[in-house]
């Protein structure tokens, strides 16, 4: 199975090639297949510079520009329409996911379940100087959409997750512009019948620069996204559904 990596990324010089560095080595020492696109969403510092070194080193790391409109969901949305693999990663630029999660969520995606969901907030999850504001906001989101989805799984807003193909394919048209992305994904695939499994994962606070989500900015939109996928859900009767017929098969 071919893995791609696809890292959004504004203004991160200072991390970009620590976070590329560790996630190549344990790429290669996991004997895995892999891809990285790092997507320059706009950075005005050394950012892609940073990235075009990794690439003359290793053919598997590539700069892709978006030129279109910016923002963490756009990027994003750039990387999902030129990976090359048969499942994908999404993970941030900053160094706050580890490399031993990408590695699990690989063998999820290969074996287990068509999505690879984590969680910061179970047993076995290691997390490290999350702001105490944006924690109390994470838990009352994700109580939210817990309850209007009627899921256990407590970790829907955050970033780091993986899909295989289709179920990227299955849960277009994306919509989401911003961080908001980050929701549409999971609770789409959620609703549309893909299989997911969660695990425990780790998270650290960046050292450097400042990030891009904007909590206040933020809120309206990530409302926006969480009904529009429950009115589908209450209201489309499986419409969108994948075909019940379809088995869960591991890749080779």
């Amino acid at each position: 199975m071919k893995l791609s990596l696809v890292i959004p990324a504004r203004n991160e010089a200072g991390n970009i090639s620590e976070t590329l560095g560790v996630l190549r080595r344990r790429l290669s020492d996991a004997a895995i297949d892999y891809e990285i696109l790092v997507v320059d969403d706009g950075s005005t510092d050394k950012t892609a510079d940073e990235v075009g070194a990794h690439s003359r080193e290793d053919a598997c790391v590539r700069l892709l520009t978006n030129d279109g409109r910016h923002g963490f969901g756009y990027a994003v949305r750039c990387g999902l329409d030129h990976f090359a693999g048969d499942a994908v990663i999404i993970m941030m630029a900053d160094g706050s996911d580890d490399p031993e999660d990408v590695v699990s969520y690989y063998h999820v995606l290969k074996d287990k379940a068509e999505c690879a969901f984590g969680s910061r907030w179970m047993a076995g999850a290691r997390v490290q100087a999350y702001p105490r504001f944006k924690f109390v906001v994470n838990r009352l989101s994700n109580l939210l959409i817990r309850v209007l989805f009627g899921i256990k799984y407590n970790d829907v807003t955050n970033a780091f997750k993986g899909y295989r193909r289709d179920v990227v394919e299955g849960c277009r048209p994306l919509l989401s512009p911003h961080f908001n992305l980050t929701v549409e994904l999971p609770l789409k695939a959620i609703v549309r019948g893909f299989t997911y499994e969660v695990i425990p994962i780790s998270w650290t606070g960046r050292e450097l620069g400042e990030s891009s989500l904007r909590l206040q900015e933020m809120g309206s939109r990530y409302l926006f996204i969480v009904l529009n996928v429950w009115l589908e859900k209450l209201l489309t009767r499986g419409d969108y559904e994948r075909h019940r017929d379809d088995v869960f098969r591991p890749l080779v």
